[in-house]
């Protein structure tokens, strides 16, 4: 049976949503790692685990705990990497599959935005997650459970 782990700290309300909807309808183990309280539904599948505050707790409890029969939320590009390495399946809140084929471009591309910021050059500011994207992100999510859920 697949769990599905989240990045919760930065995953948009929407996205949330979206997998506790999906949680409740198909009963698959949900666990929400932050390190601040999110509101959440109180079922029996969905978990919020709470870890202490620090750089990359959240991302380290979640490497951790991930197997590779499990998928990932996060749009924290170090972490998919990571978790790809580890062979487990990583979606963004935007619907954006992350594979072995275009971890290594996301990273590089991270390293260059951070030099830019670091620089001035560039606010870092991303665009705001627009509906596109949630149906993006549902649609992702759909397909991974549709092929990996056990009946």
């Amino acid at each position: 049976m697949i769990t599905i782990w989240v990045d919760a700290d930065a995953c948009p309300k929407g996205a949330r949503e979206i997998l506790c909807r999906a949680s409740i309808r198909t009963k698959i183990q949900t666990n929400f790692v932050a390190n601040s309280v999110i509101p959440l539904p109180k079922v029996k599948q969905i978990n919020f685990v709470q870890v202490p505050r620090g750089f990359d707790v959240a991302d380290d409890e979640i490497l951790n705990r991930a197997s590779p029969k499990d998928i990932v939320i996060t749009s924290d590009i170090p972490l998919a990497a990571d978790l790809i390495d580890k062979g487990v399946a990583v979606i963004s809140p935007r619907g954006e599959n992350f594979t072995k084929d275009t971890i290594k471009q996301k990273l590089v591309l991270r390293d260059f935005m951070e030099t830019m910021r670091s620089s001035g050059e560039h606010s870092g500011k991303s665009k705001p997650l627009a509906k596109t994207d949630l149906q993006k992100f549902a649609n992702a999510l759909d397909r991974y459970i549709t092929k990996h859920q056990k009946i």
